[in-house]
């Protein structure tokens, strides 16, 4: 049986690269002319492996992006074709216009699913709207101010590293739990940590921290065999094949769902439970039914039958909201710290206003004043803009489209092109980061990180430009249906951390070189440690 399965799955990978093959060779496209990085292998493409896609292909990326512009051929996987896209115009058409039509391709959404279930992440068409209508109310700014108690929690929950022994701290793992027990508490109404020293790690956090990098090492893998695997058979059957495969990493992914669902199933049959009881049940619960996830499962008790959420879906959306959550925002709070340690004028700064603000408030600062200390929102805006989490993402054309520009680009054949034909089926990778550091937007000095910009009028370039990114010109947060639901809970979270860290704590580097890989979420790493475990080691001193 395995024998026969993996012979059929290889006949049909063999049999889609050589279609792909003649293809390529005898039917042209429009893309053709687009110029772009010249392909180095038929089997890797310009080097979308290893080049584009690679953990240290930050000069790879700022290369590209002076030589070819903001619309760039990639030759991909077997000679496919791809547009890695940042001009303002072009980006409008495909996260806002024309966002039913340039989706997220069936491969990702199958992953997505696969491994998370039927949320946010892996979704799309309807059933991605009605989820999407459920819970844009929770995640609003009326929301976000009235949760009344959000703030103490992040508050109390932040407090607990005032506890950590000083010296030398590996500051990736504690944004990790800080991030993971933040979204826990105020997301779940769930305590994964408590945040001390000898704590030993909950399953949830492990499980949601190495499904990334598992993943990762499985990109080529998957991009070629998860379609065809997935329409062979029963999930039932899937799940067998999967048992029997002796493929390690494979088995992680898979263990790693089991994780993510039975804890799920266990958090949701709780308030479920505590929701049947009553309010004085859910005042004794964790978040005190304030939660994320209390509010939506009432919301979901009171919807119409057309409108509501299966429980599946409800379950699917906790394991989303931690794996989407965690990883991000501990990435942006370990990048942010580092920043600071580096930039010792710019720490001191933020230290004066932050200890100005608390002494006229006479303690912690609610919602309305801590979102709007002004050096504080500039330096998270400035690190979240030159450092997004995520560099780029893909989406892919349901359909024939034209897709305009803002400006004209110049074709392989020197011809003038003000709008391109995007084939059916054609991937798009969206630059996040190239959108976020364009010179032509963002002024000469955009590969720098300076605070100070979001205190001065911004570029009228910029302003002009009119993307489509949800927050404040940036793409970090992506636009339109699929922009990041939760991007202002994560600058709450974000300033929350950093307003006690640094009121308490100051911050400098070690000795060791740190490098930052480009993976699916951008990590640290120390050059020359033997570990591949993502790690940032800071200085830490208390402050008189």
């Amino acid at each position: 049986m395995l024998i026969f399965f993996v012979e059929a799955l290889a006949l049909y990978v063999i049999t889609w690269g050589l279609w792909r093959t003649f293809h390529q060779r005898f039917f042209k496209s429009a893309l053709d002319n687009i110029a772009g990085p010249p392909a180095k292998s038929f089997w890797k493409g310009t080097s979308v492996f290893p080049e584009v896609f690679n953990n240290n292909a930050w000069e790879f990326h700022r290369e590209m992006a002076e030589k070819y512009g903001s619309i760039i051929k990639i030759k991909g996987l077997l000679g496919t074709t791809e547009l890695y896209v940042f001009d303002p115009k072009a980006l409008h058409h495909i996260l806002i216009k024309d966002q039913y039509i340039f989706e997220r391709p069936t491969r990702a959404i199958k992953l997505i699913k696969a491994v998370l279930g039927e949320g946010l992440l892996g979704t799309r068409g309807e059933q991605h709207r009605k989820q999407r209508k459920m819970l844009n109310p929770v995640f609003s700014i009326a929301h976000m101010r009235n949760m009344g108690k959000s703030i103490p929690i992040f508050y109390d929950i932040t407090y607990k590293n005032a506890n950590l022994t000083l010296s030398q701290i590996e500051v990736m793992s504690w944004m990790a739990r800080t991030a993971l027990e933040l979204i826990g508490q105020s997301g779940l109404g769930y305590s994964f940590d408590p945040l001390t020293e000898d704590a030993a790690p909950h399953p949830f956090s492990e499980a949601v921290k190495n499904l990334g990098p598992t993943l990762s090492k499985m990109r080529i893998a998957l991009a070629l065999l998860l379609l065809p695997f997935s329409r062979i058979g029963t999930p039932r059957f899937q799940r067998f094949v999967i048992d029997i495969l002796p493929w390690k990493n494979l088995h992680e992914i898979r263990d790693i769902s089991d994780v993510l669902y039975n804890t799920s199933v266990e958090i949701f049959e709780s308030k479920k439970k505590a929701l049947a009881e009553g309010d004085e049940a859910l005042a004794n619960q964790i978040g005190q039914g304030k939660d994320i996830m209390s509010i939506l499962m009432r919301a979901n008790m009171t919807a119409s039958k057309e409108e509501s959420l299966t429980r599946d879906e409800l379950l699917a959306q906790m394991s989303t909201l931690m794996f989407a959550a965690m990883d991000t925002t501990s990435s942006a709070l370990t990048r942010l710290l580092y920043l600071l340690a580096t930039h010792q004028d710019v720490q001191d700064k933020l230290r004066k206003e932050i200890k100005e603000a608390k002494e006229a408030e006479g303690g912690d600062l609610p919602y309305d004043k801590l979102v709007s200390l002004p050096y504080l929102d500039a330096i998270c805006r400035e690190t979240l803009r030159l450092h997004p989490p995520v560099t780029m993402i893909r989406r892919k054309a349901q359909q024939d489209i034209v897709l305009p520009l803002s400006n004209p680009i110049k074709g392989v054949d020197g011809q003038e092109i003000q709008e391109i034909f995007i084939p059916n089926n054609t991937n798009v990778l969206v630059g996040i980061m190239a959108s976020n550091r364009n010179p032509e937007l963002w002024g000469p000095d955009a590969l720098e990180w300076k605070p100070q910009r979001w205190l001065e009028p911004l570029p009228e370039t910029l302003i002009h430009a009119h993307l489509p990114g949800i927050y404040s010109h940036l793409m970090t947060f992506l636009g339109g249906s699929r922009a990041c639901i939760g991007f202002k809970f994560s600058q709450l979270e974000m300033k929350v951390v950093v307003l006690l860290l640094i009121e308490s704590f100051r911050f400098s580097p070690t000795k060791k070189e740190i490098a930052w890989q480009m993976t699916g979420i951008t990590t640290p790493i120390v050059v020359g440690s033997k570990s591949e475990v993502p790690q940032l080691p800071l200085l830490v001193e208390r402050v008189a």
